[in-house]
């Protein structure tokens, strides 16, 4: 019986301790910049994204900030009416032509708002 006592307290001890350290431990949160989304850009123009990186960033939501918001849901809307799942493994770029224009145009105006933040701060 004395066993059973002292298996069972260690076993509380094991799992409320574990639970303490989650209820204490924060969710890691990724935090999305406009240097990460410029460089996800230019890497998409250059044919040099896998669709997998681009899902990643693209589908990840920014709270932070609504502008960059914003820009993740235009981006979003170019892959889904100029791209194709699995142009990249045919060796074509993420999005067609018309694509590749609207996001070309999306990162200037990405880097001139960016520069444009910097200079304010």
């Amino acid at each position: 019986m004395t066993l059973f006592l002292l298996v069972l307290t260690v076993c509380l001890v094991i799992f409320g301790g574990m639970i303490a350290l989650m209820m204490l431990s924060g969710t890691p949160r990724y935090r999305t910049e406009p240097e990460q989304l410029m460089a996800l850009f230019d890497k998409a123009l250059a044919s040099s994204v896998s669709e997998t990186e681009w899902n990643t960033i693209i589908g990840y939501p920014i709270r932070h900030d609504d502008y960059l918001e914003g820009i993740r849901h235009r981006a979003q809307r170019l892959m889904d009416e100029h791209g194709r799942h699995g142009r990249m493994a045919r060796g074509k770029p993420l999005l067609d032509d018309e694509g590749q224009q609207e996001l070309a145009a999306l990162r200037d105006h990405l880097a001139a708002h960016t520069a444009l933040r910097r200079r304010e701060d």
